[in-house]
């Protein structure tokens, strides 16, 4: 049975009338077009899905949408800014902190949750946050860089 869900996706309030037992990650991609949050394992392993909730990363393959109810929600095409894209964007791309690229919204949204959390985070700090987040590709050195240089710019503001 579907029912009305409001709630705010990257910043404008919405509402859409679905059943409320699907899956975020869906709803997000085939309701919204918001393809930037990837289908990786499709059981909150991988991270590819990871999106904020409420500033907090969190896997959208694992939630219904009927959680979200109420809620503030942002996607990777949430974080850029009247066409500026967000210092931690940035930060990927300047450090070359991908190469196929397809766990990068993840990677970034779960890196911009821990930043809200602990703007200068250590380098450990950013190992421990990130470990969950799977990339097959090995630029895992230059997406801890890339999250050091963000956090500066950021100052936790962002």
């Amino acid at each position: 049975m579907e029912e009305k869900i409001q709630f705010s996706l990257n910043g404008k309030a919405t509402e859409i009338t679905i059943d409320p037992t699907l899956t975020l990650l869906w709803v997000l991609r085939d309701q919204f077009g918001l393809t930037g949050t990837k289908y990786g394992c499709g059981i909150g392993f991988c991270g590819a899905c990871t999106i904020l909730l409420d500033n907090e990363a969190v896997r959208s393959c694992m939630m219904a949408a009927g959680d979200i109810a109420g809620r503030k929600v942002v996607t990777i095409e949430g974080l850029a800014n009247n066409g500026q894209l967000h210092p931690l964007q940035k930060a990927f791309i300047d450090k070359d902190a991908l190469q196929c690229g397809y766990c990068t919204p993840g990677m970034i949204m779960n890196a911009y949750g821990l930043l809200l959390k602990n703007p200068e985070p250590t380098r450990q700090e950013i190992i421990e946050g990130m470990q969950e987040n799977l990339c097959r590709c090995g630029a895992h050195i230059r997406i801890i860089e890339a999250i050091q240089i963000a956090g500066g710019e950021m100052k936790g503001g962002q």
